[in-house]
């Protein structure tokens, strides 16, 4: 009998939804070329109103149980409420298919598949489901072999994440940068994204491990700041960022204006409630109803020694904090989007909000409009080479539920290469194998987000992790 298999397929409409249609298209075509009946909603799955409709033709195939196999077609990035809703309670695994970057070197990215199914992962991981991954296009080399081990029911070949292991830092050292944290705050503003579960967060959880706290601010509470700030202040604000990074003469003055306000607004706030790091709600509100990205203010204020971390994500900001205690310089919050597995490279990128004094060349540290919104403004820029070191806290999820926290590490060298993402990117050649730690991020249910820094704090990461009782893992 052919295998009865439901097929999803996601995307969003900032990113290049013809090209995400045609690839949903050639996946189940490849899966029926496979000997798959496949069932499941026509069409990409975009809205409320496409979540809804694909559950109504799902329940009335008899729910999400009763198919042989679900893949998940990643056609572009999306959040991870269709996860949420399509998926909780299965007992097997979902097949996560993402896709290859088709866009030409320097332009947006098309699709941002990768980083979909890592958040996807993360989702349904942490919900007490289970993943495997798919990388690849439909006409590339094994992907019809891993789908028809998916559909023969075969087991996922998992990279396992070995426990911490190497050299350790001086504990007195490192216990003295851990008590530097304790009574420090993050700035939140608003809400976690809507479906972006690695930016929830335990504030009880913080407080026991570090000592850190989080101060609140609403989105009204930043419009009225902004609303507020000192055309004096604007000005001298422009004048210095004019003078700093390049590009910004060629973009639309309002939205210049409007950046430099922001600038202003956050710095204030981060000077008047002595903030350590930010964790900014930076969409959709701030560019739809105020005409303007947050990235490059957010950069400016990293410029300024005070990490900051974009989709509200707290525990990004804490592993930046910490990081940063521990000796490791500016960092920088990144997603992994595209791998290319016989140079053994990760790409790991974001839309604009890298400091300056990352970039491969800081003189040329080039603002620019956002990669989907296109509005102003976002650096657009290589990151700076050299040995670096990835790392990530999220929660320790186990069998019977999230205890505490985990702490991921990696490392690698990031080589010279052009900006192949518009905003920021690092082309990281890891010391492992670079196709079974991507695999290993999605299947773990680590989140899209790590934090890329360019001082080896590799030792003192695992003597803290030792201190405070929180298991690493280590690839």
């Amino acid at each position: 009998m052919r295998p009865a298999v439901l097929v999803v397929a996601t995307a969003r409409p900032t990113f290049a939804v013809e090209v995400a249609r045609e690839r949903a298209e050639q996946a189940r075509a490849l899966l029926q070329e496979l000997g798959a009946d496949v069932t499941g909603p026509p069409g990409l799955v975009m809205s409320e109103d496409d979540l809804q409709a694909a559950r109504a033709v799902i329940d009335a195939d008899g729910g999400v149980e009763s198919y042989d196999l679900v893949v998940h077609v990643c056609a572009s990035f999306s959040d991870a409420s269709p996860a949420l809703a399509l998926y909780a309670g299965l007992p097997s695994p979902v097949v996560l298919w993402a896709m290859r970057e088709p866009g030409p070197v320097g332009d947006r990215l098309w699709l941002n598949s990768l980083c979909g199914a890592n958040l996807f992962g993360h989702a349904i991981i942490r919900e007490g489901g289970r993943v495997r991954l798919v990388y690849g296009d439909p006409g590339d080399a094994g992907v019809e072999e891993s789908l028809g081990a998916a559909l023969r029911g075969e087991p996922s070949l998992v990279a396992t994440l070995e426990p911490a292991r190497g050299e350790r830092a001086a504990e007195d050292t490192v216990r003295a940068a851990l008590r530097s944290l304790d009574g420090r705050s993050v700035g939140l503003v608003s809400d976690a994204p809507t479906g972006f579960t690695p930016s929830e967060f335990d504030p009880d959880l913080l407080s026991e491990l570090f000592g850190i706290t989080t101060r609140r601010w609403e989105l009204p509470d930043l419009f009225d700041r902004v609303d507020a700030v000192d055309p004096t202040e604007r000005d001298a604000e422009l004048r210095e960022a004019r003078e700093q990074r390049p590009g910004l003469d060629g973009l639309d003055d309002a939205e210049v204006s409007r950046h430099a306000e922001v600038t202003v607004a956050l710095r204030e706030w981060e000077a008047d409630a002595e903030l350590a790091a930010l964790a900014v709600r930076c969409w959709p509100e701030i560019p739809t109803e105020r005409g303007v990205c947050p990235c490059s203010s957010l950069s400016r204020i990293a410029d300024g020694g005070t990490p900051t971390a974009c989709e509200r994500d707290v525990y990004g900001s804490v592993t930046m904090l910490l990081m940063q205690a521990l000796g490791s310089g500016p960092t920088y919050l990144v997603d992994t989007v595209d791998l290319e597995a016989e140079a053994n490279t990760i790409r790991v990128w974001h839309c604009g909000s890298a400091a300056s004094v990352l970039a491969a060349d800081p003189g040329q540290a080039t603002q620019s409009t956002h990669c989907n919104r296109g509005i102003g403004v976002a650096g657009n820029f290589p990151l700076r080479t050299g040995r670096v070191v990835l790392a990530r806290l999220t929660e320790n999820v186990t069998p019977h539920g999230v205890d505490g926290l985990r702490l991921l590490i990696t490392a690698g060298e990031s080589v010279p290469a052009p900006n192949r993402f518009q905003g920021n990117t690092a082309e990281v050649r890891v010391d492992r194998d670079a196709a079974a730690l991507v695999e290993s991020l999605v299947l773990e249910g680590f989140p899209h987000h790590t934090v890329i820094a360019w001082n080896d704090v590799r030792p003192a990461l695992r003597t803290a992790a030792d201190i405070l009782g929180i298991p690493v893992v280590e690839y």
